[in-house]
């Protein structure tokens, strides 16, 4: 009988062991692949948790913010990912993301709307739904946080405006911005745009919080209610 081919780390040599070599060399020593591998801990008979990881990384052009976007059951569709190993790269891609923002968010000023869409591109770029988002502010307009508060389909999503204030509350914010995508590309606001803006403009007076703005977003531009002083 044939012996089994051994094909997960412990099957390598040391120096080829991303654990191994992450306590020997550091973490800045272990290639991107290697780090996932790390999280995935085991490949398949046929490939290396290393090589398995490399596969993942090829398919999104080795580009780790593309990863990030990548949801559990895309991850799942990789042989020898299964529904634990999704949530681990997942979730550290989550925690890497919030390590960004715990950096540099409140080293961030929003003084008018190209700094909000600039600011958003990373959560709102290149989707194919809607999603809604909020910024909450200090008064110093410096970011406190950035929030998504709805997703949708193709053709829109629901934003609530109890949760919006329920959130800037919480992060007593003195100032919020709200903004969602236009996956068609079309930059102009629908009437319910322009209908939820009015809404959320009145209750962020009484509240006593200011809605600076709200964008639609789009991958080739925005539109800026603030801008076109459509904000009364």
């Amino acid at each position: 009988m044939p012996y089994a081919i051994k094909s997960g780390i412990k099957a390598w040599a040391e120096d080829d062991q991303p654990r191994e070599k992450l306590l020997l060399k550091g973490k800045n020593a272990l290639s991107d692949a290697e780090l996932i591998a790390i999280l995935i801990g085991m490949g398949t008979r046929e490939m290396s948790a290393v090589e398995l990881s490399k596969k993942i990384l090829q398919s999104v052009e080795n580009n780790l913010n593309q990863l990030a976007k990548m949801s559990i059951p895309e991850l799942m569709k990789f042989k020898g990912i299964g529904e634990a190993k999704a949530i681990s790269i997942v979730a550290a891609m989550e925690l890497a993301r919030r390590r960004k923002d715990a950096d540099h968010l409140k080293k961030t000023k929003i003084l008018g709307s190209r700094d909000a869409y600039i600011h958003l591109k990373p959560y709102l770029l290149d989707l194919n739904h809607e999603q809604f988002w909020m910024v909450c502010l200090n008064r110093n307009l410096e970011i406190i946080s950035t929030i998504q508060i709805s997703s949708g389909g193709v053709t829109g999503t629901i934003a609530d405006p109890k949760l919006i204030f329920k959130y800037a509350i919480e992060q007593l914010a003195s100032a919020i911005i709200i903004t969602h995508n236009h996956p068609s590309g079309n930059k102009n606001p629908s009437q319910a745009d322009i209908d939820l803006t009015k809404k959320i403009n009145e209750v962020s007076r009484i509240l006593e919080i200011t809605l600076s703005d709200h964008l639609i977003f789009t991958n080739d531009g925005y539109f800026s209610f603030a801008d076109e002083n459509m904000m009364i």
